[in-house]
């Protein structure tokens, strides 16, 4: 195995394209999705078992962890990976979202984000140079810099300001990274919707230079038109040879038309959530187990998916568990969608190599509108 990062593409279709990033940890297949381990684990999950839906790589949050247990208790246990039981490849997130999200009170300024734990009201403060200390402590093999994810909407001026102060706060992280062979940092694009300023936004992390790109400040409630339409031109503007990213994306549609776009990378917290509250993807389209129709259906969830909860049991089964709380529904569910998301990917894969991407995804969306989408 390489002993350096490196992202080799091996084939195109169209603005699609099919690669592997290697890393010391192993190697990641693209277009990839990433499991979300927010708080070293993925939730009802066991690592061994999100390895054998066809998952390189997990994310990691640094804002999560740095508050509970804290980035120096991991180290001292001996890294991220060796603390929840995964030797891949692990992402970690830079903390910002996070603390945007959970954090009303938080207050912002050049030289960082100082805000409350929504744990214990404890105070902390985000720095580009800290959020890269905790990534380092964690021991991430791909580390994201440091940013504010500009809120949607926002004014042209406020998403400018946004976006010039997370360029700047990419310079600081580059430098705080430092030389680390075998390690990655990420830069982030910003720039809300407005082409512009994404467009200066690429030109200064390309001068800065990283190991890969992210698109941000998208599925932040733009909707998926006009996420789209940002897809259309700010994965180009980004560095050909380098992997791209795309933050917090998404349902199953989202991921197919970002790979159309020349998206490589994907997270989302929806298929191990929606396992838990009874959300179900299928080639058909999208069930909801609680409903009462599945409490005497003897079929699987999907008759051509491998996973334990398809292989092994029925829609009543599964209908039973949930409705009655038991812990093995979050567990079969989860495992259910995520094997589906992989599923995707590798048929995504595949598709580029084929150079039929646009049949693939022309079939998805055809399977999708003649199945049975059963309100939520």
């Amino acid at each position: 195995m390489s002993k350096l990062f490196s992202y080799d593409i091996s084939a195109r279709d169209g603005k699609a394209r099919r690669g592997v990033i290697s890393t010391p940890k192993g190697q990641i297949q693209t277009p990839a999705f990433m499991p979300v381990g927010t708080a070293a684990t993925v939730k009802a999950m066991m690592p061994e078992n999100v390895r054998a839906t066809g998952a390189d790589i997990l994310l990691g949050n640094t804002y999560h962890l740095m508050l509970r247990p804290t980035a120096e208790r991991i180290d001292q246990l001996g890294g991220l990976h060796k603390f929840m039981n995964w030797d891949r490849p692990i992402l970690t997130d830079s903390g910002g979202f996070q603390v945007m999200s959970l954090n009303a009170l938080r207050k912002m300024s050049e030289d960082g984000v100082t805000f409350k734990s929504h744990i214990d009201g404890s105070k902390h403060m985000l720095t580009p140079e800290r959020s890269m200390e905790i990534q380092k402590l964690l021991g991430s093999d791909i580390v994201m810099c440091f940013d504010e994810c500009t809120p949607f909407p926002a004014t042209e001026e406020e998403s400018l300001r946004s976006m010039q102060m997370s360029m700047r706060w990419a310079a600081r992280s580059r430098d705080a990274f430092g030389d680390r062979p075998g390690y990655a940092l990420f830069g982030i694009q910003q720039g809300s919707v407005f082409k512009d300023q994404r467009e200066e936004s690429a030109d200064k992390l390309r001068a800065v230079g990283f190991e890969g790109y992210a698109v941000g400040g998208l599925a932040v409630g733009e909707g998926q038109g006009l996420m789209f339409d940002v897809l259309d031109y700010a994965p180009g503007m980004l560095p050909e040879d380098k992997p791209r990213y795309l933050m917090g994306v998404g349902k199953p549609d989202d991921i197919v038309g970002a790979v159309q776009r020349g998206i490589d990378m994907f997270d989302c917290v929806l298929p191990s959530r929606s396992g838990r509250t009874g959300q179900v993807f299928t080639r058909l389209g999208v069930l909801n187990i609680k409903n009462a129709r599945h409490a005497d259906d003897p079929r699987p969830l999907d008759e051509n998916c491998s996973c334990p909860a398809c292989s092994n049991y029925s829609r009543a089964y599964l209908h039973h568990v949930f409705r009655a709380q038991e812990i093995i529904s979050s567990m079969l569910l989860t495992w259910h969608n995520l094997q589906y998301y992989q599923d995707l990917m590798s048929g995504l894969r595949g598709a580029i190599e084929q150079n039929a991407l646009d049949a693939f995804a022309a079939e998805f969306h055809a399977t999708r509108a003649q199945g049975d989408i059963e309100p939520l």
